[in-house]
């Protein structure tokens, strides 16, 4: 029995370090895909999508790659998604290299590698079980949702500031959480794995850029 229960562990692990180790190559793969759309948008010029095109292509794209995630058209539709939130921040960083603030997206790179790398790093190391986020996570969600909806009416450079330091302490959370998730078996599809964690690292580069870019403004 001893041997069963050992042997089932081992499957389980194993199964566990695939799932992780599949996330993080193709969030790799991703990221650098994101990278080229996103230089080819800034060097090209491209125009801006708009804030409602821009939210049907990340939702309606999202929503695809859930949709295909136990497929191998899956990982078709996570380029397709990650490449066009590429193309996304193109004319975002056009703005700041005309407005010669190429120092902020090095320094707001840096400060989302070092998010993420801090906080998967503690879970990975320690094992910590984060499903306690999970309450905390649906609460703050709310309370972007609502800060995000108010400021478009209200157009507050303090209240948009602040959403974009909750952006960063909620995408912080996001990381813990799903790669949590995956060590503890909740995540056993590493598409929808890579597509979590890549959003949260979009969300963090552009309050970084939001936050850095308003500090270094004359």
């Amino acid at each position: 029995m001893d041997r069963i229960i050992s042997s089932s562990q081992q499957q389980s692990l194993l199964s566990t370090h695939k799932v992780l180790r599949n996330t993080y190559f193709l969030l790799g793969l991703t990221l650098a895909f994101s990278a080229v759309t996103a230089t080819l948008s800034t060097v090209y010029a491209l125009p801006s999508p708009g804030l409602i095109l821009m939210l049907v292509g990340f939702y309606g794209l999202m929503f695809l790659t859930y949709r295909l995630a136990n497929s191998p058209a899956g990982i078709l539709a996570a380029f397709a998604f990650t490449g066009f939130l590429g193309y996304c921040l193109g004319p975002i960083l056009s703005s700041f290299l005309t407005a010669g603030m190429g120092d902020v997206i090095a320094m707001a790179l840096g400060g989302t590698a070092l998010v993420f790398f801090c906080c998967s790093a503690y879970v990975l190391t320690t094992r910590r079980d984060m499903s306690f986020l999970g309450g905390m996570m649906m609460a703050g969600f709310v309370v972007l949702l609502v800060a995000v909806v108010a400021n478009i009416f209200l157009q507050l450079p303090a209240l948009h500031l602040a959403i974009s330091a909750l952006f960063i302490l909620f995408s912080a959370g996001a990381i813990l959480w799903e790669t949590s998730n995956i060590i503890q078996g909740g995540e056993t599809n590493y598409i929808r794995a890579t597509v979590s964690l890549y959003v949260s690292l979009y969300n963090i580069f552009v309050s970084l850029l939001s936050l850095l870019g308003f500090a270094n403004r004359d």
